[in-house]
């Protein structure tokens, strides 16, 4: 789910950005909610704080009640969140670079008077990019019960003896799925890598690998050793972020 969280006072920009993340959005298969505000009001900030899941931020810079840069840094610092996209929206261009040199991890600043709508799918885009970067999920249907697995919360996958399905283990639990080990890789990225025969492992869940003793120690601080010795090699170099 992608939650796009509007901060516009003009009625007709705010529908046209609207219309801009429709046009945008035709193009994914997910699911995504718009809300939108006027102010930055309580209900805003209640807003921020309840919302779950993945958040683009469009927020006007002046608004009657409160300021986009102050909005930005409320999301930044005093929630901690600094996964969401932000994305600024301005006709005052001289705030640009204020807004920029706050360190506040902007993806755009867009002056809404110099075609904005082409400025915002550029910056959609990007803001897809991070997405799929980070939440991708795994969806499929096991025993009549649908799966929705992000590959963030993988941690490895393995497949299980004498059977033609695949366990999933998560940071929540493990699941089942009916497909072979190499069609169920085909449906995952490059995170995923295929140690041994029967295994795969994300890694991005690797905190460390010794390439000697063949250990390798997870960020959840469960040891793996389930690595081929053809494949010990390519598993040290993809954890040193060569591929």
């Amino acid at each position: 789910m992608i939650n796009f969280i509007i901060c516009e006072d003009e009625p007709e920009l705010l529908k046209m950005y609207q219309q801009q993340i429709d046009k945008f959005m035709m193009k994914y298969d997910i699911d995504y909610t718009c809300y939108t505000f006027d102010r930055y009001n309580i209900k805003w900030k209640r807003s921020i704080r309840t919302i779950v899941g993945f958040k683009i931020y469009l927020l006007d810079i002046k608004t009657d009640e409160g300021s986009g840069i102050d909005a930005a840094r409320m999301i930044r610092e005093e929630y901690d969140d600094w996964v969401s996209m932000i994305i600024m929206i301005s006709g005052h261009p001289e705030y640009r670079y204020e807004a920029l040199g706050k360190r506040l991890m902007l993806v755009d600043f867009i002056n809404k008077l110099e075609h904005p709508e082409r400025k915002l799918q550029d910056a959609l885009l990007i803001c897809m990019k991070n997405y799929d970067n980070k939440y991708k999920a795994l969806r499929y249907t096991y025993k009549s019960t649908a799966y929705n697995i992000e590959f963030r919360n993988i941690i490895k996958i393995e497949r299980e003896q004498g059977s033609k399905r695949c366990i999933i283990y998560t940071d929540e639990g493990k699941y089942f799925i009916q497909q072979s080990l190499n069609d169920l890789l085909k449906k995952l990225d490059k995170r995923f890598f295929k140690c041994s025969r029967g295994t795969a492992i994300n890694i991005e869940k690797v905190e460390s690998y010794n390439f000697k003793e063949n250990i390798a120690k997870l960020k959840n601080k469960e040891e793996f050793t389930d690595v081929s010795r053809e494949k010990r090699r390519e598993m040290f170099n993809r954890v040193r972020g060569i591929h």
